[in-house]
Formats: C-alpha cells, structure tokens, sequence
C-alpha cells in the first residue's frame, strides 16, 4: 500500500471516529449512560451498529472516551483563561461566554450525567471525582484574587467566591437536558455574582 493511500485510509478512520464521537455526545447527554443505546449512536452518526463496534470495543468505551475528552477540554479552557485579553473582569466574561455557549452544553450534560448517573463506568466516575467543582474552581482563585486588587470583584475569600461562581455556572448548563427550549442567561448576570456593584454600575452607564 502506498503512504499515500495509507494516509488517506488514516484520515477516513479518523473521520469515521470523530463522527461516531460526536452522535454518542448528543444522546450520552440526552439521555445518560443507561438510557442511551449503541443502536441509538448509530442511527444519529448515520451508520451501522456494527460499524460502530469498529471503533469502540463497547458502550463503556466510548463513553468514558467522551468523558475524558470532555474533562481535559474544560480544563484546558479554564487553565488559559489567563492568556485571554483584558482585564480581571474582561477574561471572566470571556470564559464564562465560552462555557455558556450552546455548543458547549452536550460535553457538560456528559459530565452532569457521570457525576449523577446510575451504573456509570468505575473508570469514568474515577475521572469526575479527580475533576471535581473544587478543581475548576482552583484555577480562577488567582484570578478573583486579581480582580479584588483591581476593585473590579466584591471582597471576600477567593476561593469560596471562585466556588459559588462555578457551582451557579455548572447549574446553569445542566439545568435542562430538554436543550432545544431551555435558553440560557446572559453573561452579565452570571458576573453580579462577583462583580463590584460600582463597577457594575459604571459598565450600565458606558452602555
């Protein structure tokens, strides 16, 4: 076989996979770990069942393979979130519209679903208890601490303030699996959970 034709049969497999990945996203996060079915995967990836089996040995395979990839890529958000543009405040509101856009929310219903779903994978429950709320949480302390200096964030112990603002921002993206009608907040209300009230006031006044 020549590199080329191996090259080309590599990229097809990786397609394929991506395709298969991005079905079983939508119904795990539809409808959990036991009411999804690899038949259901299929038909959203637009396949056989038996293609599928190709590429994951297993139910469990795969959706551990997505909670991982889910894990890893919030985290990596949430870790350059110092590297955005802006102000304490400016790369907030950045992060926080990355997270609530829509095309975000099936990878965090994933993850709501392995944290409270029934018969998960060990492996995969294994990975949620690692990535905690207290994780992600972490990783904005630095950034509260930040803002409070600038007096653009409400004083108070960075980490519980860093706490409440993930907590609130995980609730809102799991608030409803029923995605197509449930409209998400703006932005800026999610930031009075932090924001100081002056600074709040005087962004109105600019607007």
């Amino acid at each position: 076989m020549s590199p080329l034709r191996a090259e080309q049969l590599k990229q097809i497999r990786d397609n394929r996979k991506e395709q298969i990945m991005n079905a079983a996203l939508k119904v795990f996060a539809r409808r959990g770990f036991i009411g999804a079915k690899t038949n259901m995967i299929a038909t959203e990836a637009g396949l056989s069942e038996g293609l599928l089996y190709k590429y994951f040995k297993s139910k469990d395979e795969l959706f551990i393979t997505l909670v991982e990839q889910a894990i890893d890529g919030s985290m990596e958000v949430f870790q350059l979130v110092y590297q955005f543009p802006g102000s304490p405040l400016e790369k907030l509101r950045t992060l926080s519209k990355h997270i609530l856009d829509k095309e975000n929310q099936d990878g965090f219903l994933l993850v709501h679903q392995a944290r409270t779903g029934d018969c998960i994978p060990e492996q995969a429950r294994q990975l949620i208890q690692n990535y905690s709320n207290r994780r992600y949480a972490e990783q904005l302390i630095p950034l509260i601490e930040k803002g409070q200096q600038t007096g653009e964030f409400i004083s108070g112990e960075p980490s519980e303030l860093a706490s409440c603002y993930i907590k609130v921002l995980s609730g809102l993206m799991t608030l409803s699996l029923d995605i197509e009608d449930e409209s998400l907040p703006e932005v800026d209300w999610l930031l009075r959970l932090v924001i100081n009230p002056i600074v709040h006031v005087q962004e109105q006044n600019k607007k």
